[in-house]
Parts: C-alpha cells; sequence; structure tokens
C-alpha cells in the first residue's frame, strides 16, 4: 500500500509539472531565444508565393515573412508548402506561422488561430483606367467576359445591370486572351489572375473597379499561442499603418491596398 502511495504521488507531480510546463510554454519566447522563425509560404501560388527566375522563393507572402523575421530579430526559414499541407504544418510544429494566401473559416478555426487580414484576396472588374466603372451599374452597355461558373460569375450575376453584355468563357485562359485581344471591355476574375494579365499588359493600364467578392488573406497562428497572435495582430497593424503592406500590394497585386478587416 506504501508503495502504491508513493507511485501514485510521483505521478500526480510528474501530471502537475507536465501541466506546468504546457502552460508556461511561449511560442514567441521559443522563436526568439532560439533566433530563427519558420514560416510555412505557398510553394506555387503566385504572386504570393513561387520560385523566381534565380530560383529562390519570391511573392507578396515571401516579403511579409521577411518583415516577420526583421522585426523579431532573428533568421527566416521559409518552408514551401501546398494548400493542404498548411494546417497540419502548423499544429505539428513543421512551422511557426502561416503566411499561404489562407482565408479564414469557422471550420479552420476549430484547429488553428488567424491574425488579422493582412493581404487582400477577392473577384472584382478589371478594365482599363480610361473606362469610368464605380459600381456593378456602370456595365450596362459594357461586354464583360468571366470564366462561366466560377464564384465570379455566380457572384456577378446576381448584380449584373440590364443592358450588360456579359460572355461566359470556358476557362481562365480563353477569359483573358478574350480581354487582351479587346473582344470585352472588362474582365471579371480573381485578383491575382488580374495581376498577372497587367504585368504582362502594361498598356492596357488595369486597374480594379470594383469588387465582386472578398475574401482576405490572414496569417495561420497555431492554436493557444496568445503571445505570438497578439505580437503577429501589432505586427499587421504597424505594415499598416507605415504603409508597407500598401507598397506590398502595388508590387506584386497591382493595386492600393483596400481596406482589410481585423479579428
Amino acid at each position: 500500500m506504501k508503495l502504491r502511495s508513493i507511485l501514485i504521488s510521483t505521478i500526480a507531480v510528474i501530471s502537475l509539472s507536465m501541466v506546468t510546463i504546457i502552460a508556461n510554454a511561449d511560442q514567441l519566447q521559443d522563436v526568439l531565444d532560439r533566433g530563427t522563425i519558420k514560416i510555412g509560404v505557398p510553394e506555387n501560388f503566385p504572386p504570393f508565393g513561387s520560385v523566381g527566375k534565380d530560383f529562390k522563393h519570391e511573392g507578396y507572402d515571401v516579403d511579409v515573412a521577411n518583415l516577420v523575421a526583421e522585426d523579431l530579430g532573428v533568421k527566416l526559414e521559409l518552408i514551401p508548402i501546398t494548400s493542404k499541407q498548411r494546417i497540419p504544418y502548423l499544429s505539428s510544429g513543421k512551422v511557426d506561422l502561416v503566411i499561404s494566401s489562407m482565408g479564414a473559416n469557422p471550420a479552420r478555426a476549430k484547429s488553428i488561430w488567424f491574425s488579422s487580414a493582412y493581404a487582400p484576396f477577392f473577384s472584382g472588374a478589371f478594365a482599363s483606367a480610361d473606362i469610368e466603372i464605380n459600381s456593378p451599374a456602370d456595365l450596362a452597355g459594357k461586354t464583360i467576359g468571366v470564366t462561366g461558373g466560377t464564384i465570379e460569375d455566380l457572384e456577378l450575376s446576381k448584380v449584373l445591370p440590364d443592358g450588360a453584355k456579359l460572355t461566359r468563357f470556358g476557362d481562365n485562359a480563353a477569359t483573358i486572351s478574350a480581354y487582351v485581344a479587346k473582344q470585352v471591355q472588362v474582365l471579371v476574375t480573381g485578383n491575382t489572375v488580374a495581376a498577372k494579365v497587367g504585368k504582362d499588359n502594361p498598356e492596357m493600364k488595369l486597374e480594379t473597379k470594383f469588387i465582386v467578392r472578398q475574401s482576405p488573406a490572414f496569417i495561420g497562428v497555431r492554436a493557444g499561442e496568445l503571445n505570438m497572435l497578439q505580437w503577429v495582430n501589432v505586427f499587421v497593424l504597424h505594415k499598416k499603418l507605415g504603409g508597407n503592406l500598401d507598397a506590398l500590394s502595388v508590387k506584386w497585386l497591382g493595386q492600393k491596398l483596400p481596406e482589410l478587416p481585423a479579428l
């Protein structure tokens, strides 16, 4: 009985110690002590993250990851990941943060925490700066190209005014080709697609006219890491106010940073 009592007491002490260790765990401090932060970025999703001509990773998310490491005063270790790897890598500790154009939703929030939005990700109407369009109502009398069956098509159909001439194409390549060939005046697509079209065809002066559907990107933080989440939110706010995120939006997406939601 005495041995059993000692064994139970020992197990209780060990359990209490483990709880104390877990309670005192602080990922932010661990990163600072280690001097390195591991950040998951898109493996192949330009302009947010991809391999450039110099075989180094580049993009909006990569630049944000560099800013994070710079502000923390630690070395950055980039971990290229696919969409399916984002949550598992974060939850398992393979990465400290995920900066990979990730949207927030209730299902994902069961597993990880999200920062305030740091990047615009949306579907919109895009056209030359020479064309006056400020809202769906201004599409009346205009020719519009969209990829049929996409979220852009479904959302635009809800607000399309009488007199608008909408053409649905079979895929993104056909939609883009029609716009570049000036078969349509307005391109309705995702902002990343529009950014590439604008970069490849600067003479077209492509700009955002209005947003069809907003789906901003958030930084993924491991669940329970309150200090890290608070630091990341201050970081995002600081980069918004300082104009850093606006500059990155112009650089990679060809547009000024729109108003982004905070969690």
